[in-house]
């Protein structure tokens, strides 16, 4: 087990207008459409005030109700259809970028491992998030 923290990174590319990429991360109904890294999760909810200074929060849950909790955090940053950054409760900071490029948008995201699990678990759980990001994104055009 790892005990200090690094910074881990991960990225996708969506085939979507800006403007559906940035409501798509934002907004709580889209949230819970894929807020989750495998299809035995779900996110039954979220909360989001998109300023800086605002919470975001959102359920993350196993479907057969075995474990769950709740992903918390302070927006730091809130610049729309450019980048948002937070702080996680715990104190780990997170930011993502939003870049067009043609006809895609680059999603980057940049966030300090927790010191529990293996950096590279981590990354590949926040990377199948993103994913399902990307697939509801791109359904939504």
């Amino acid at each position: 087990m790892a005990n200090t923290s690094e910074l881990l990174t991960i990225s996708t590319l969506v085939y979507a207008p800006m403007e559906t990429v940035w409501e798509c991360y934002t907004q709580p109904e889209h949230i819970t459409q894929w807020n989750f890294a495998s299809d035995d999760w779900c996110c039954p909810w979220a909360k989001v005030e998109l300023t800086p200074g605002g919470r975001m929060v959102s359920r993350m849950e196993a479907k057969d109700g075995s474990m769950g909790f709740d992903f918390e955090a302070i927006y730091e940053e809130v610049a729309s259809g450019s980048h948002l950054s937070y702080t996680l409760l715990d104190g780990r900071k997170v930011s993502t970028q939003f870049v067009q490029d043609g006809d895609h948008i680059k999603v980057t995201t940049q966030f300090d491992s927790e010191t529990e699990n293996d950096p590279e678990m981590q990354r590949a759980g926040w990377q199948a998030i993103l994913e399902n990001f990307k697939k509801h994104a791109e359904q939504q055009t």
